[in-house]
């Protein structure tokens, strides 16, 4: 649901449209990268992460983890058009992700996965088991 003000007066429906076009058309707006939806799940061993990435391949995809923070970067390619062919009229974007998280734990970079199926990206992220941390008998 988008709420558009409008003023007091009535708007003619032409002028509406228009406006409504230039809102979906700007520029600006199509350079910026969209934050893709998440969905975070937690068990004993490990964090779940799942983004959603339509109309993307696994080679458009760049994932980072540092300590606690995992960033996600993907942009895809625009279709080109082919030979003895040019490009009239485009609405359809490239479109640009990024988003940056931060856990509650850090995450083993070893023993963490990523599968990336039907447009949803699967980071399973093992936490890191602390070092040095022995059990001390009690006699």
């Amino acid at each position: 649901m988008f709420v558009f003000p409008t003023a007091t007066r009535r708007v003619a429906p032409a002028s509406l449209s228009r406006a409504i076009d230039h809102l979906f058309n700007d520029q600006a707006l199509a350079d910026e990268p969209r934050v893709p939806a998440l969905d975070v799940t937690e068990s004993d061993a490990a964090y779940k992460l799942s983004f959603d990435l339509p109309g993307l391949s696994k080679d458009q995809l760049k994932v980072t983890v540092q300590g606690r923070r995992v960033s996600l970067e993907a942009h895809a390619a625009a279709a080109e058009a082919k030979e003895g062919e040019r490009v009239i009229y485009r609405e359809r974007s490239t479109a640009q992700y990024a988003r940056t998280v931060s856990l509650p734990a850090e995450v083993d970079q070893a023993t963490s996965t990523a599968k990336f199926e039907n447009g949803v990206l699967t980071l399973t992220l093992a936490k890191r088991v602390p070092t040095g941390a022995t059990q001390i008998n009690i006699n």
